[in-house]
């Protein structure tokens, strides 16, 4: 899908759109099945950095310390988000429904008729929570000693995960903005983050991906083999996707850290990664997106899984009762999807 004047810095999937975000202070919707742009969303004065849909709307954050909400079908801006003092890097959205109980909510009559919220991350070290409708800024998370590069949300749990520059990973109580934990084994910035089944998943600038138990801050797992920063993550399927500035995208099981498959063809960084319909769609700082077949290798790791389960019941059943119940390791299946 060449198009964009610059690099591309991330990229999102709607349906059978993609949305994509560029140094040439551009939005970019595309058709995916023929590659045609269907919009252009102008109004950023700098490199965007990180976009979102959500609902009928459009989230963007850019190096000129703004975010901005958009209409996706009218192609017009509805909301503009000023506070931070230096550059919009990551996003996250969720309703106030999601996390707040009707005894605890105190909002204006304004707030009432839209209570969602963005949440921005930026390079003056603070996190932002802010009411879409009127742009007013809810609260500020202070605790980073870094530039904010990422953001994920458990809205059940009222939890948001930060990751930053200086090498920490924070859980905030996103109703309260209280700091609950920190992570701290990594030896680089922390690019980017991904939440599976209350494990979360670290890229960082020290070439590895670590998995930590979020309820315990356990370090389970590390994943190796990138020559570069790892910028982007991506989970499906039991399958750990991941990005990096050496120009590849890699697939490894998730469970053991073996890397299963190097995906090559960018000549820059990858940026973004998102699957859609078991095809890989990575973007690139080369101003590319490419899209994947990962068909095969997600059939494999399925028929891997189902496997290893059948094993699993097959000695479990050697056991005692008493044992068979105690036993969470061999009892724990993942769900993906409601499935």
């Amino acid at each position: 899908f060449p198009g964009h004047e610059s690099y591309i810095t991330f990229c999102h999937l709607e349906n059978e759109a993609a949305f994509t975000c560029s140094a040439d202070h551009t939005i970019r919707k595309w058709d995916v099945v023929t590659g045609q742009c269907l919009a252009v969303y102008r109004g950023h004065t700098s490199i965007v950095n990180r976009i979102l849909v959500a609902k009928d709307y459009l989230f963007s954050g850019s190096y000129d310390r703004t975010a901005r909400c958009w209409s996706v079908d009218k192609e017009k801006q509805i909301q503009e988000f000023r506070g931070h003092r230096n550059c919009v890097l990551t996003l996250a959205h969720y309703s106030s429904r999601d996390v707040l109980e009707e005894e605890e909510e105190e909002e204006e009559e304004e707030e009432r008729v839209s209570r969602d919220l963005l949440v921005t991350g930026s390079t003056d070290c603070t996190v932002k929570v802010w009411w879409v409708s009127s742009g007013r800024c809810y609260q500020t998370l202070l605790g980073h000693t870094g530039a904010v590069l990422c953001l994920i949300l458990d809205a059940p749990n009222r939890e948001l995960f930060s990751g930053s520059t200086d090498y920490t990973i924070r859980t905030w109580n996103i109703v309260t903005g209280e700091q609950l934990k920190v992570f701290k084994e990594h030896q680089g910035s922390i690019i980017c983050l991904e939440l599976v089944n209350r494990h979360l998943y670290s890229g960082s600038a020290d070439r590895t991906v670590k998995c930590w138990l979020v309820d315990t801050g356990e370090r389970i797992q590390t994943y190796k083999a990138h020559k570069h920063s790892v910028s982007t993550l991506k989970y499906h399927a039991g399958i750990l996707f991941t990005g990096s500035g050496d120009a590849c995208a890699r697939a490894f099981n998730s469970r053991s850290g073996v890397l299963q498959k190097i995906f090559r063809g960018h000549k820059f960084i990858i940026n973004c990664i998102q699957i859609h319909n078991e095809l890989l769609y990575t973007a690139s700082h080369d101003g590319t997106l490419r899209i994947w077949d990962i068909r095969g290798i997600c059939k494999r790791n399925k028929q891997r899984l189902k496997k290893e389960r059948s094993v699993q019941g097959r000695s479990s059943q050697k056991g005692s009762l008493s044992r068979l119940f105690n036993n969470k390791v061999g009892c724990m299946v993942q769900q993906e999807n409601g499935e």
